[in-house]
């Protein structure tokens, strides 16, 4: 059996919010590019990712809101729902792509078809609400995937580990009342989105680190703050958001953090879940703007997924 499966979809280039926008669709060439280039596509399995149902979608968000999105996409040109996150004809099919790829991913790893599972999609998710797209995201992919777990897998807990520069405030909002979900993570602070540095709810550990912090830093939290948390929860299967734009190439943020860094995490939390009964791991792609640091970051990540 392929440990790791790798789930994407061509329509997950389609989405674009103009040429000068970071988040492009060159971010998923230069996956590939990548990919193929470390010779990892003999190593893993390859998955097209299916369209998401409005069922599975609204577990994590408002009909109302996901009607909102659906009015809202524009027959040509650009519509700006705020002044980073815009829409293009080919949002929504990127959208409910990228979305039904952590679904798929879900399922497979709950049959024990692959013991885990990378999702190289985007749009991104973590940013966005119940009701509100922001930060680029405009369905929350890594909240849609944890609910469908719970709901129709039945499983009693599970954890979201967000290591992106910026804080899940979507995340955090739509699991805020349910204890089920341990979202854990770091973050820069203060940074956009300027949240997540308050009173959190027992069932929520993240961590802000300070401009400037490296991988000494990250570690050191990781380790003494987040896998304790994790293994107290004894999630049934992780999530991980997994943004790479704390690398210290990145523009994006102010971070120092190298592929090693993304390498050990990842180890720590397979770790986790061997720890807790079980090897259920489904990683979701969220930022990482300078694209051979992303490139690099993330075939880091999967051999690890993978044990390579």
């Amino acid at each position: 059996m392929t440990t790791t499966a790798f789930i994407t979809h061509r329509d997950c280039w389609l989405h674009d919010m103009g040429s000068m926008h970071p988040e492009c669709p060159d971010r998923l060439a230069a996956i590939n590019d990548r990919l193929i280039a470390a010779g990892l596509d003999m190593y893993i399995s390859f998955y097209d990712a299916p369209v998401a149902t409005h069922e599975q979608i609204t577990r994590a968000h408002s009909q109302s809101y996901l009607d909102e999105l659906l009015s809202s996409v524009p027959e040509h040109g650009i519509r700006h729902l705020d002044p980073d996150t815009a829409m293009s004809p080919g949002t929504m099919k990127a959208a409910l792509r990228s979305a039904g790829a952590g679904v798929l991913a879900t399922d497979m790893v709950i049959a024990g078809e692959i013991e885990n599972a990378f999702c190289a999609v985007r749009p991104p998710g973590h940013h966005a609400e119940r009701g509100k797209a922001m930060g680029f995201c405009f369905i929350n992919n890594v909240a849609v995937a944890a609910r469908h777990a719970l709901e129709v897998h039945g499983l009693e807990r599970v954890a979201i580990v967000d290591f992106d520069v910026h804080h899940g405030n979507g995340t955090a909002d739509i699991f805020s009342d349910d204890p089920r979900v341990m979202m854990a993570g770091i973050f820069q602070h203060p940074f956009y989105p300027y949240s997540g540095a308050d009173r959190q709810p027992a069932h929520m550990c993240n961590v802000p680190l300070p401009a400037g912090t490296r991988g000494d830093g990250f570690r050191q939290v990781f380790s003494d703050i987040i896998v304790p948390a994790l293994r107290s929860h004894n999630p049934q299967m992780i999530f991980i958001s997994a943004g790479f734009d704390a690398h210290y190439e990145d523009d994006m943020g102010s971070m120092g953090l190298l592929e090693a860094d993304y390498i050990w995490a990842t180890d720590q939390l397979k770790g986790v879940a061997e720890d807790c009964g079980h090897t259920r791991i489904v990683s979701v792609l969220e930022g990482g703007y300078s694209l051979s640091a992303l490139g690099r970051s993330v075939v880091a990540h999967v051999k690890a997924l993978a044990g390579l």
